[in-house]
């Protein structure tokens, strides 16, 4: 039985890529000076601009998907009697899986034979793309949902994140580091490297001296983690810096042969939590 294949606009993919495969995304909303921002992955959104306010200082601010929101995104396809596979960004950064989880109930009480099913992909920006585009071949190959859902339990969490970023005020915000570990990391060109673990939260796990430090620790981690890399797309996501995100590819298959590796802006949403400079790599090894 066919299948409606959904994400949202945290799995950073392009947006004409979505399009071309039948997948259909709800969009996360920003803030910045006044204004409400719709993620849409680059179909309206002005990126050059908004990382320009980022750069001169523009602290934006972000939305989870609400249920209302939700609802009008399943009901069209649960109408139809067509059973949806929504893979969502990770509940351990953003409240809109429970949203969507709480959309999924309403509407069960009205279709009580509605086939949603709600993936907490505990990844995000490009890792959570990497499973969408995995999801995407397994369907064009003519798997089942329900191979799919068994494939997904199997292997969601074997996508690794390996992520750096140039600008420590944005965690800072967030509450990642603290104020005064951002000030001198600041001071000492200290580079955090972190990862997204288990739970789908971030967790910083250690630092480096400088830009260069950092990127081939992103390098040396994504190769030594990787299993079948001649069967691996391998995502590279930038903020804002293309020339880091090529250096960082370079290091790779200076290093290790793999299928392909795809470079992708970091999304607006992810950018705002992150700032500009952030580089992020994305693959597929052993259980996190």
């Amino acid at each position: 039985m066919t299948f409606k294949l959904m994400t949202d606009s945290c799995c950073d993919l392009p947006y004409t890529y979505l399009e071309a495969n039948d997948v259909d995304f709800i969009s996360m909303t920003i803030q910045l000076n006044g204004k409400e921002l719709v993620d849409d992955l680059g179909k309206t959104f002005d990126y050059d601009w908004f990382l320009q306010e980022i750069k001169t200082g523009g602290m934006p601010t972000t939305s989870q998907v609400n249920v209302g929101r939700y609802i009008e995104f399943f009901r069209p396809f649960v109408e139809k009697k067509t059973p949806i596979l929504y893979l969502a960004f990770s509940s351990g950064l953003s409240g809109s899986y429970q949203s969507a989880m709480q959309a999924v109930d309403i509407l069960k009480e009205e279709y009580s034979d509605a086939e949603i099913y709600v993936i907490d992909t505990k990844a995000a920006s490009l890792g959570e793309g990497l499973l969408v585009s995995e999801v995407i071949q397994l369907k064009e190959d003519g798997h089942s949902l329900e191979d799919i859902l068994l494939w997904l339990s199997e292997n969601k969490m074997t996508v690794h994140s390996w992520v750096t970023v140039d600008d420590l005020k944005h965690l800072e915000r967030g509450g990642r580091i603290s104020k005064a570990a951002a000030a001198i990391g600041g001071l000492m060109n200290v580079k955090p490297i972190i990862v997204v673990d288990e739970q789908g939260k971030l967790q910083n796990i250690g630092k480096v001296r400088g830009r260069g430090k950092a990127l081939k620790k992103l390098a040396d981690e994504t190769v030594q983690g990787m299993i079948e890399p001649l069967k691996q797309t391998v995502f590279i996501a930038y903020a804002g810096d293309l020339e880091s995100a090529e250096k960082v590819k370079e290091m790779i298959e200076e290093k290790i042969q793999v299928k392909e590796i795809r470079l992708h802006p970091l999304g607006p949403t992810i950018t705002s939590h992150t700032g500009n400079g952030c580089i992020a790599v994305f693959s597929r090894g052993k259980k996190r």
